[in-house]
């Protein structure tokens, strides 16, 4: 369910409570929510994954991207949850992973990652970034 797309960042699709227990068993130090509340009405909401990250002592922070797009403030937080999380495991959620991973990929291309290492990374976990990689190949020329 959760795919490694870096050595500290997983992607999965929609996660359950219980989920968050097996992310504490794998080292998760923080949970991303990139999935806007009341997006599928039936699906935790992000209260509801927040307390169980509680309970069981890892990070929450909610970025939610919506079928808009992606914004320069939504990078901006993904780059400070980064930053807090340091060297621990991160996991992002949405209702694919899609989202986490494209936010994931922008992020990283705006702090200078090289794109063809991002587009690997991704491709490795399941995720193909060919639909946004002007905007990765602009933010990683924007970075030198």
């Amino acid at each position: 369910m959760f795919r490694t797309i870096d050595t500290h960042f997983l992607a999965a699709p929609q996660i359950s409570v219980d989920d968050v227990a097996a992310a504490a068993t794998l080292g998760v130090t923080l949970i991303v929510n990139n999935r806007p509340d009341g997006e599928e009405p039936g699906a935790p909401q992000g209260e509801d994954i927040a307390a169980a990250a509680a309970a069981h002592g890892i990070a929450y922070v909610a970025i939610p991207v919506t079928h808009a797009g992606f914004s320069h403030p939504q990078i901006d937080a993904l780059a400070a949850a980064m930053e807090q999380a340091g060297d621990g495991t991160i996991l992002a959620y949405c209702r694919s992973g899609t989202r986490s991973t494209n936010l994931w990929a922008l992020t990283r291309a705006r702090l200078g990652d090289n794109v063809d290492d991002l587009c690997a990374k991704a491709a490795a976990g399941g995720y193909d970034l060919s639909g946004i990689r002007p905007t990765l190949d602009a933010l990683a020329a924007g970075a030198q």
